[in-house]
């Protein structure tokens, strides 16, 4: 994710200080990793930097004194560049996973118990976040259902590697 270009969006609608875009963020992004506050002014320093946004107003605050972000016409344009450009499909072709079993095979260690125990954790982690699906509103619940399906063909390709162990440790014995 381009934490960058979310904080963008979130100004999107309106000028805020660097302490209600973490809110926001993690209110709206950040349930399984919220942002430091140190991660956010560090980019809405940089964002500054490249004309993305301008400081609208400095308040004195508690601890040091409180800017107020808006986003910049340049930096309308860059979210919605953003928003446009089509994500790279992620095809997982150097997976550790993949690499721990045939180093199991080289080495002679045993990868179906690599599998099995691979496939308890996925089980595990579905179970999880069937529960947090079930007790989440809908962006939650979206969020759930792009993992599940991700771990579904995970522990799709699970199964035919286990039942290809043989000729894979063939192929890699060569």
């Amino acid at each position: 994710m381009s934490i960058g270009h979310t904080l963008l969006g979130l100004l999107e609608s309106g000028p805020r200080h660097g302490y209600d875009l973490k809110r926001a963020f993690d209110e709206k992004f950040g349930h399984d990793r919220p942002l430091h506050y140190g991660q956010v002014y560090s980019t809405m320093s940089r964002l500054l930097k490249n004309g993305l946004v301008e400081v609208e107003g400095i308040e004195p605050g508690d601890g040091p004194e409180r800017k107020r972000y808006a986003i910049t016409e340049a930096g309308i344009t860059d979210v919605e560049r953003w928003l446009a450009t089509p994500e790279k499909p992620e095809p997982y072709l150097q997976s550790t996973l993949y690499t721990k079993v045939v180093l199991a095979l080289l080495t002679r260690r045993d990868a179906a118990d690599i599998l099995d125990t691979q496939r308890a954790e996925h089980l595990r982690m579905m179970r999880i976040l069937t529960d947090r699906k079930r007790k989440g509103d809908l962006a939650d619940q979206l969020i759930c259902d792009h993992a599940l399906f991700h771990l579904e063909a995970d522990l799709r390709w699970l199964e035919l590697t286990a039942a290809r162990l043989d000729k894979l440790a063939e192929a890699v014995a060569e």
